[in-house]
């Protein structure tokens, strides 16, 4: 046992020092968020994956930190900037200092941020999803269903405390034209990781009363850009493509459509967009019935004259007729009473 012995610190030590030379310099890092906390204090803990490219193959993990002091600059940063929330799964370049405890291990101390790379991996995602739903089959599906003109039995998916719920339902229900919607809430998350399962979950119940309703209306409302990233989820894409009720969203954004509402049979602004859209369709057919109804009453009108002047017509010559037969008679009278 000639060879020199190290203990485990000694050797932790040694490490450490190498790592300490060798990357004595922050370095930008593309990895993936696989998990993500924040503590009382402020401070943000991850792990950081990379997956091997097309599978779901964990190739390299590592811990990572955010101090209170920078995150609450990046967050804020970041999701201005990338109108996403700053959550697991996304795909991040990273300015960050290698780091090596004894006890801990490595890790990298996060100290900057890109968020156009960010932007850039959510574009290729998002075409990434379009294209698949292509390849399916599926995009136009819903767009091809037809829309009944009077669109009265609707199922509604949203939150029960959004905003634009009770805006929906008050323009619908107090329409100017007292039309009558019978509509039926099925509750679901609206934003966050849960929202497509959520809503998938209510189209799943919305589909055992196929025969019932007319259209389904995915309404939101409100909030920021960042909480929509949600439809643009390829499961919850699907769902609404083939869906075999026609889909109306209305999700309360101005911006660019989401993959949702790229799919769904009608996109609306907001969910009072999507009411007055409804009552439009309604008065559209009320005004169809009163075209109707002008239209055959003119008809009837113009029969009822036309009969009219036939039948002053053959009024006029049976009094004409009747008054040369009666002046006939009466020759005939006379004639019999100077024969007589």
């Amino acid at each position: 046992m000639s060879e020199k012995q190290l203990s485990l610190y000694e050797l932790q030590q040694k490490v450490k020092g190498s790592l300490d030379e060798t990357f004595a310099m922050p370095l930008w890092v593309k990895a993936e968020i696989s998990e993500i906390t924040v503590n009382r204090s402020g401070h943000c803990y991850l792990d950081l994956v990379e997956t091997e490219a097309g599978t779901d193959n964990v190739i390299a993990r590592c811990r990572a930190t955010i101090w209170s002091y920078t995150f609450r600059m990046l967050k804020p940063y970041f999701e201005t900037t990338t109108s996403q929330i700053f959550t697991q799964g996304l795909k991040i370049l990273v300015q960050a200092k290698v780091e090596y405890h004894e006890v801990f291990g490595f890790s990298l101390n996060i100290r900057d941020i890109d968020p156009v790379y960010t932007l850039g991996d959510m574009a290729r995602q998002r075409r990434e999803i379009i294209r698949k739903l292509q390849e399916d089959g599926v995009f136009e599906m819903n767009k091809e269903l037809e829309l009944p003109l009077v669109t009265q039995r609707i199922a509604i998916i949203s939150s029960p405390t959004a905003a634009g719920l009770q805006d929906f339902l008050d323009q619908l229900h107090n329409n100017p034209y007292q039309f009558v919607f019978y509509t039926r809430l099925f509750p679901a998350v609206m934003q966050g990781a849960d929202a497509p399962r959520s809503i998938m979950g209510a189209l799943e119940s919305i589909y055992e009363y196929e025969d019932f309703f007319d259209a389904v209306v995915i309404i939101r409302g409100g909030g920021a850009q960042i909480d929509l990233a949600c439809f643009d989820n390829y499961d919850l894409a699907f769902h609404v493509a083939q869906f075999p009720l026609p889909v109306v969203t209305g999700i309360g954004h101005d911006k660019d459509d989401t993959v949702t509402d790229m799919v769904a049979h009608t996109r609306m602004k907001t969910p009072t967009a999507v009411a007055e859209f409804l009552i439009s369709g309604a008065l559209q057919f009320a005004q169809h019935l009163t075209e109707l109804e002008n239209q055959f009453v003119e008809l009837v009108n113009d029969q009822l004259e036309e009969n009219k002047t036939r039948l002053n017509d053959a009024a006029d010559q049976l009094k004409i007729l009747v008054s040369q037969m009666i002046v006939a008679q009466q020759n005939r009278l006379e004639i019999a009473q100077i024969q007589l």
